[in-house]
């Protein structure tokens, strides 16, 4: 029935559904099965139209992931996650309350869309990262993200072949906007530049992977990718206290991109390139705005309002219009608090958390905030290390009440204790 019903998505929504299959019957052995097996699925934003209804492959995966780590996932949740779950729900008060004021239907289904994409990745991420499975995840990953590399560079030489030396817009594996592969390739990338030990990542294809992924970044012209990415390695950087050789080679090019393409946009007076375009859309939004202060239009107001039929291409710009001052503060304060919550993480799990989290909003500086796939994908990622650390944490904790079940044995006339041989269950050096 839902492939009679999807129409041009329908090859899509039947490999959808066949890796939903494959992956319930994998459930019975291995209970994070679909959480696992929706990580590559996270970076196809293709229409799958399940029964009618217009979602993303992306958002059909997380969804289910979500409903298997939220069943079978480990509890209670750590103190870090809780206190960006909170943060959240946080935000999501505020916005339910532009969902009363503003009665529409778009605006009720995206209000839990919004919650799906931050909570519903960290505990999905959280589930993934407490199992164990952290090495399996973000291996998944990096094959998504280098297949995607590969499809944009190939794409990107045949259209160099033609004397086209513009945005790569690939068409391979299927077609995408270049905001979009790049964006998306930078979480990749950053898993791939921190390598986290306790990962497992071998050394030996996560740097040839993350030289296709800069490359495959570059060739998109992708300012904001660039841009998120090397804030994110200087925090990086920093956090490791040292200096590194890449952020040099990452910086100088995104500098002299971002710089030279801003200057050549404003000197040819073109009132129909993206910087001139960009700040007509702010003009319009803010104008649109002051219509409805407080509480804003409703989230995704475009879809019902032919006064503004865009969505607003900055994250604060699109969170004021939607949901007006009052919103606003809420996001503000999240982002604060994400922020400062995973700078506190200990560094060997916290850091690439706080890097992609962090290369998410300043990406959305310049670009859509609300879109499934660069939402998502960061979450996940913070969640699947927290969700390591906490089992770190208890794995330690196990050990240390082990060793202290364990009574050492005292022969008389010694002040202390022989050491324990649990081998053959008696003091070493003992009668």
């Amino acid at each position: 029935m839902l492939l009679d019903r999807s129409g041009s998505g329908a090859l899509i929504t039947g490999i959808a559904l066949a890796a939903l299959i494959v992956g319930a019957v994998l459930t019975m052995s291995k209970p994070l099965a679909i959480a696992l097996m929706a990580m590559p699925a996270l970076f196809v934003a293709q229409r799958a139209s399940m029964g009618g209804a217009d979602i993303s492959v992306s958002d059909v995966a997380l969804a289910a992931a979500f409903g298997t780590a939220v069943l079978l996932g480990h509890r209670p949740y750590s103190r870090e996650l809780r206190a960006l779950l909170w943060f959240n729900f946080g935000y999501q008060f505020a916005t339910l309350i532009t969902v009363i004021v503003n009665p529409y239907l778009q605006n009720t289904v995206e209000w839990f869309h919004a919650w799906l994409l931050i909570s519903g990745a960290l505990v999905v991420g959280w589930a993934i990262g407490r199992a164990g499975y952290a090495k399996w995840a973000f291996t998944a990953m990096l094959v998504a993200g280098c297949l995607l590399a590969a499809g944009t560079v190939i794409w990107g030489v045949m259209q160099y072949a033609r004397g086209d030396f513009g945005p790569v817009y690939p068409e391979i594996p299927w077609p995408m906007h270049k905001n979009f592969v790049g964006t998306a390739l930078a979480f990749v990338a950053l898993i791939a530049y921190v390598h986290p030990p306790w990962a497992g990542l071998s050394t030996r294809w996560t740097r040839p992977a993350l030289w296709l992924l800069v490359i495959a970044i570059v060739m998109s012209q992708s300012r904001q990718a660039w841009i998120g990415l090397v804030i994110a390695a200087i925090v990086i950087t920093a956090r490791r206290g040292g200096q590194s050789k890449l952020l040099i080679l990452l910086a100088v090019p995104a500098v002299w991109l971002t710089v030279s393409m801003v200057l050549e946009q404003l000197e040819s007076q073109n009132r129909h390139n993206s910087m001139f375009q960009r700040l007509q859309w702010f003009r319009e939004v803010y104008a649109y705005w002051k219509h409805e202060p407080i509480f804003g239009h409703g989230l995704r107001f475009w879809y019902v309002d032919p006064t503004l039929p865009y969505q607003p291409p900055q994250a604060e710009l699109e969170v004021v219009a939607s949901a007006g001052l009052f919103g606003l503060v809420a996001f503000a304060i999240m982002w604060v608090g994400f922020i400062v919550v995973l700078w506190r993480v200990d560094k060997a799990y916290g850091t690439l958390a706080l890097a992609a989290v962090l290369s998410r909003i300043v990406q959305a500086q310049f670009d859509l905030f609300w879109a499934g796939v660069q939402t998502s994908v960061p979450f996940v990622i913070a969640g699947i290390c927290l969700g390591a650390l906490a089992l770190r944490d208890s794995t330690v904790a196990s050990l240390s009440s082990d060793i202290g079940r364990v009574s050492p044995v005292r022969p008389r006339g010694l002040s202390r204790p022989l050491p324990y041989d649990r081998a053959v269950d008696r003091p070493v050096g003992g009668g």
